[in-house]
């Protein structure tokens, strides 16, 4: 068995011991044992994968295993690892952590609250540690009904009407994914949907256009790529802080994840042949994004749309194909993976003291709440692209690749995509003035309690990963170069 399952095997172990828990203490043990044990295995995994290639190994994928599951249309359970997935595990690990404290307190039904979003986790870690095409769709869908059921069951608002739609265009993206991945299947012999193997195989004109147009698509739907953006906002509005956390820093950046790992990599040609459209729309989900966050009043909204302000230039980069933009894209899922938790994090807490998301209804909540105002304030920071945080050099990386590319298009479109930068430090600036500096709307503010012990956790862990990133690039760069290595040679031209 390979020992990557274990990313696996513990959410799915976390939800066989709460099927056995009888209190609430025994439900926030169980929570909190599983996800640290997910954190502390994640960094392990990058420090055995660090030693590995240290040591000389030069495989690309690290650790792999494989073992048939169904011998009759070669389906394998094929895991292994290289620098950008690593990363993303460790990513996913940090969040399912921090989102675990978060729910620390949630009311109705825990237990079932907490084996929900275990099996949810359980569908990431698969999909980020796959490389057997139908083994990462499985892992991709083992998501959908976790999500329906976290919004529907335990979230607000609209919360039946936002699930649905989640899921729904969630399961339109996953048909083109399905469709993509079976002509892949049959088009190239039917011999292995190994996707390191899969990379060598050639796929002919126009076939290769059609398969990558069903590809992107149907993963942009999953991150959220203009025009097909549309559940986001009712999705993470409605949805409970933890959730909103998990679909902003993982979910989404499942999507970008398989655009470039499955459509781009192994249909360069159709990449290239229809790469002018879909950079066209990223450039229009980086304005449109920053432009509707400038008009929402409420908290989620506005962090929602800048999510897709932020996937947007994910996307926009991988159509680059060069190596600096492509690393640029995996920084951004990184950086807007921890500053969006963040960010969801800190509306959270607000949002279950005042019980408003409203900034009309906010002001003057620095002086009563501290900790979780400088929280709020790093956040806006980190996302405007502030110096010494994740986001100025994610986003630095992805516009200087972008100007290294010769074609007016997309020189064109970097310079449009830019304007985000403004847009953004303008909502974010006035949303933090107006909530923690403005005038205090309610006298009954002034009682409110700041952050509880699992809340500064949450905080100070994003948080150190934030300034992390944002100090030590060179790390984090090497890692996502290593896993681009093998695979630029194929795009570039």
């Amino acid at each position: 068995m390979s020992p990557l399952l274990i990313f696996v095997l513990i959410p799915l172990l976390m939800m066989i011991a709460l099927f056995f828990t009888n209190n609430r203490k025994q439900v926030n043990l169980i929570s909190l044992s599983g996800s640290l044990l997910l954190l502390l295995s994640a960094i392990a995994l990058v420090v055995l994968f660090w030693r590995e290639r240290t040591a000389g190994n030069t495989a690309q994928m690290l650790f792999a295993a494989d073992t048939v599951w169904y011998r009759e249309f070669n389906i394998h359970i094929a895991t292994g690892v290289d620098g950008i997935s690593v990363l993303m595990v460790l990513l996913s690990a940090i969040i399912v952590f921090t989102a675990s404290l978060v729910s620390w307190r949630i009311e109705s039904m825990p237990k079932e609250f907490y084996t929900w979003f275990s099996f949810l986790a359980a569908g990431a870690f698969g999909f980020f540690i796959s490389i057997d095409l139908f083994t990462m769709f499985f892992f991709l869908e083992m998501s959908v009904v976790p999500k329906f059921l976290l919004i529907g069951v335990w979230g607000s608002g609209r919360k039946d009407y936002s699930a649905m739609k989640l899921v729904l265009m969630l399961m339109g993206g996953s048909v083109l994914v399905l469709t993509g991945i079976l002509g892949i299947y049959y088009l190239t012999g039917a011999e292995t949907l190994n996707i390191v193997e899969l990379a060598h195989k050639n796929i002919e004109q126009p076939a290769q256009s059609i398969l990558f147009a069903l590809l992107f698509t149907g993963f942009g739907i999953i991150g959220a790529l203009f025009p097909f953006h549309v559940w986001v906002p009712d999705g993470h509005s409605s949805a409970p802080t933890s959730v909103s956390m998990f679909l902003s820093g993982i979910s989404m950046k499942l999507g970008a994840y398989g655009a470039f790992r499955v459509a781009i990599c192994l249909l360069p040609e159709g990449a290239h042949q229809l790469a002018w459209i879909f950079l066209i729309l990223s450039g229009f989900s980086v304005v449109y994004g920053a432009f509707a966050a400038l008009g929402q009043s409420d908290l989620k909204y506005i962090n929602a749309y800048a999510s897709i302000s932020h996937c947007g230039l994910m996307f926009f980069a991988f159509l680059i194909f060069n190596e600096t933009a492509l690393t640029g894209a995996f920084l951004q899922m990184i950086s807007h993976g921890l500053i969006t938790a963040l960010f969801f994090a800190c509306i959270g807490m607000i949002y279950s003291r005042t019980h408003t998301r409203l900034v009309s209804e906010m002001g003057g909540l620095m002086k009563v709440m501290p900790f979780i105002g400088v929280g709020f304030i790093i956040a806006g920071l980190a996302s405007l692209g502030l110096p010494g945080f994740s986001g100025f050099v994610a986003e630095m990386t992805i516009f200087i690749g972008a100007f290294q590319n010769s074609g007016e298009l997309q020189r064109w479109f970097t310079i449009f995509a830019t304007a985000s930068i403004v847009i953004t430090a303008v909502y974010i600036l006035r949303v933090v003035g107006k909530v923690l500096y403005g005038k205090q709307e309610h006298q009954a503010y002034d009682s409110l309690a700041d952050a509880y012990w699992w809340e500064r956790v949450t905080m100070i862990t994003l948080i150190a990963a934030v300034v992390l990133v944002g100090t030590m690039p060179s790390w984090f760069s090497n890692m996502i170069q290593d896993g681009l290595a093998p695979l630029v040679a194929g795009l570039v031209k």
